[in-house]
């Protein structure tokens, strides 16, 4: 009688290349790129001994420390590892200037800006306005208090119609009286802002007085063109709001105003924050409506319902524009100005999520 003898399975065979090619450090490819860009900026810094720091070729920085990068894990990915790493080392990093180059605009604005802005970024530049003055000194604090007070009244007016306008389009709204409203809200949100500051100023001339200006006027002329991006981007966050909580909430017997109030808006108040915040960006810079209807004064002024009021834009276009006898002190309030402005926004902006976070509904375990 023979017996069966149990044999081991054969063990898997393991290449042996795999483990003789070696790998590069985890994080390598940083260094490399941390070190380019070193190289990079000592070296324009080198060139640009003896020049103001708004002369600095930030732009022409970043590109040559990529190309340094890219040849950099080139060469050191072949040494290292196979040719296959290589490549692939070389498409990720290809990838990553793509990504560069499509920031260079947005770096380049935001280091002149402040290069450029920091020359007046002082005390007397937040606490004084431009009430006689022709020359050096003076600041922009008119500028700041009307920025601020028009463009949250503004704000106060557009997000309720915005957002009530929108909860009516996914909740309610059917047939033809929605589709008159989704088109005009299209048409609205192509219009220039000099047509919203136009109408604005039309209303009021025929109502009270041609050649009036105060606060009210511009914030209205910023709701008009806020109200459209509230409502597109609040609808479009309504949409994603799964209907399966709609009817969860329904087949527990709560009313459907309730389910949007207490369910609806709570999923999607992420996505109208950041909504709201971008109307919020897309006016706060807008010149030609508030030259029309808040018109232009070197005074501070507080109320939105009497005489003209400055805001920020205006202010950096009307001194770049119309310099007095010292034309660079102008400028430099000019360019405070305008750094100011995006110091206003990203606060806004940082302000906006946090609420967002302690709004947005939370997720409990067990």
């Amino acid at each position: 009688m023979s017996t069966a003898t149990a044999t081991a399975p054969d063990a898997p065979k393991v290449s042996t290349s795999s483990l003789t090619s070696g790998r590069m450090p985890k994080g390598m490819p940083w260094i490399l790129l941390g070190f380019s860009m070193f190289v990079s900026i000592a070296l324009f810094v080198v060139l640009n001994i003896g020049g103001d720091l708004a002369q600095f070729n930030i732009v022409g920085a970043l590109l040559v420390g990529m190309i340094i990068y890219l040849i950099a894990i080139t060469v050191f990915s072949s040494i290292a590892e196979s040719r296959r790493h290589a490549v692939d080392r070389l498409m990720t990093a290809l990838v990553a200037t793509a990504f560069v180059l499509a920031l260079l605009p947005l770096v380049s604005l935001l280091f002149t800006v402040v290069a450029e802005g920091l020359a007046r970024f002082d005390g007397t530049f937040f606490s004084w306005s431009m009430r006689n003055v022709v020359g050096e000194g003076g600041g922009a604090v008119h500028a700041i208090w009307g920025t601020v007070l028009i463009t949250l009244t503004a704000t106060v007016i557009s997000v309720p119609i915005g957002i009530m306008t929108a909860i009516y389009l996914v909740e309610y709204g059917r047939g033809r009286i929605a589709r008159t409203i989704t088109f005009l809200v299209d048409v609205m949100t192509g219009i220039p802002s000099i047509v919203a500051g136009l109408f604005i100023y039309a209303v009021f001339s025929l109502f009270i007085r041609p050649g009036i200006s105060f606060g009210m006027m511009g914030a209205l002329a910023l709701s008009v063109l806020m109200i459209p991006v509230v409502v597109r981007g609040t609808e479009e966050m309504l949409r994603i709001v799964p209907n399966e909580l709609r009817e969860a909430s329904f087949a527990l017997g709560v009313p459907k105003w309730l389910t949007i109030v207490k369910v609806v808006l709570p999923t999607a108040i992420t996505g109208i924050t950041t909504t709201v915040m971008l109307a919020i960006s897309r006016v706060i810079g807008e010149t030609a409506p508030l030259v029309l209807t808040a018109g232009i004064t070197p005074n501070l002024n507080m109320d939105l319902l009497d005489d003209p009021m400055m805001t920020l834009p205006v202010f950096a276009f009307y001194s770049y524009d119309t310099p007095g006898t010292d034309v660079q002190a102008y400028l430099d309030r000019a360019w405070a100005a305008a750094l100011t402005l995006i110091l206003i926004v990203m606060v806004l902006n940082l302000g906006a999520r946090v609420v967002a976070k302690f709004f947005a509904p939370k997720m409990t375990g067990r």
